[in-house]
């Protein structure tokens, strides 16, 4: 189970320390994966080199609503800081405005700039009704990036079991999912993981894997 969890932390008032003790912990726990802001990528890559621990980081963080051009630009800072997984912010407003060609190649962009490295995209669900959800897990599978995850743990709301399911039946695996927010205990990482989450996005995966309330999850 502890290579489902994304351990993350994406606070803006994050410091140095903070961020190493996070790889420390992603060392000492085996986790998927550390998930930081651009800033800390050469930290991190550093931090756990040696390790398989992948360093991920976000792209188009928290909005979505940046230019494509500058969500492949970051791609590619990203990786040669020594990221090897981008978890990327789809263009909300045009999800919902329905230009769903714009979505897919706004998609398409950044896992060109990816390369062979895994590409997850936030689609915010939260923001999103069911038949937008469903759009979006089609431009996911249509631009050929590896995850649809549920959320950036910034907006309204997290994942919800409701949504995981939704999503793994949309994508059919095509693609696998990441559910992100809203985990706070052990039985809500195994309702996830139950419900098709392939991945969990967390800040408190050390005290999920040991069986801790947390009254934060992201």
């Amino acid at each position: 189970m502890n290579k489902t969890i994304d351990h993350t932390l994406l606070k803006p008032q994050s410091t140095k320390e903070e961020i190493l003790k996070l790889c420390a912990e992603a060392k000492q726990f085996d986790f998927a994966s550390v998930c930081v802001n651009p800033y800390w990528v050469s930290t991190c890559a550093k931090a756990l080199e040696g390790t398989d621990v992948k360093v991920c980081t976000v792209v188009g963080f928290p909005l979505g609503a940046t230019s494509t051009a500058s969500k492949a630009f970051e791609t590619k800072l990203a990786i040669a800081d020594g990221a090897t997984e981008i978890d990327m912010v789809l263009n909300i407003g045009e999800l919902v405005s329905g230009q769903l060609d714009a979505v897919t190649a706004d998609i398409a962009a950044v896992k060109e700039a990816a390369g062979d490295l895994v590409v997850k995209v936030i689609i915010e669900a939260c923001l999103l009704n069911d038949e937008q959800k469903v759009a979006a897990a089609h431009a996911v599978v249509n631009a050929k990036a590896d995850f649809v995850k549920t959320s950036t743990g910034f907006s309204t709301g997290g994942a919800t079991l409701e949504d995981v399911a939704l999503l793994k039946k949309i994508v059919n695996g095509q693609a696998l999912v990441k559910a992100a927010g809203g985990v706070r205990t052990y039985d809500d990482l195994v309702a996830m993981l139950e419900a098709g989450a392939d991945r969990i996005g967390t800040s408190a995966g050390v005290k999920l894997v040991r069986g801790d309330k947390v009254e934060e999850s992201y």
